[in-house]
């Protein structure tokens, strides 16, 4: 599916993924990423393709799918960032960080994510111009 693109699977309740979401795609000049909810038919189509099972504990990461590839934590966050316009792309270079502490990190915000940031009742839906976006 879109082996030309990468694909952002989200948390479509969580107020941050969404907000992430918002964000990449201002920073996307290019359209490079495709966007899915976890929750979202094609999500969980991916998720079955993918073989990510919902007691996996990679549902509380942004997933990115790219070239056949599943990255989880912060490393989809940082080739995420590293195809953004502006300086955002250079975060990137935090890829040199042990991968075990990145995570550490990584995963202590995404626990929190929803006491922080607030958690909708329904997915988020695209706007009529995001719509082709979103799988």
């Amino acid at each position: 599916m879109n082996e030309g693109n990468g694909i952002v699977l989200f948390d479509g309740v969580c107020n941050f993924c969404n907000s992430s979401v918002n964000f990449i795609i201002d920073h996307d000049p290019k359209n490079y990423f495709k966007f899915a909810a976890l929750q979202s038919e094609a999500g969980e189509k991916l998720q079955r393709e993918y073989g990510i099972k919902p007691e996996d504990k990679n549902l509380d990461s942004v997933l990115l799918i790219e070239g056949g590839k599943l990255h989880t934590h912060s490393t989809a966050g940082l080739r995420i960032a590293r195809k953004l316009s502006g300086l955002w792309s250079f975060i990137y270079v935090l890829i040199a960080v042990p991968k075990p502490l990145r995570d550490f990190f990584y995963k202590l915000f995404a626990k929190n994510r929803y006491r922080l940031f607030g958690k909708q009742d329904a997915c988020r839906l695209p706007s009529p111009e995001e719509r082709a976006r979103f799988l």
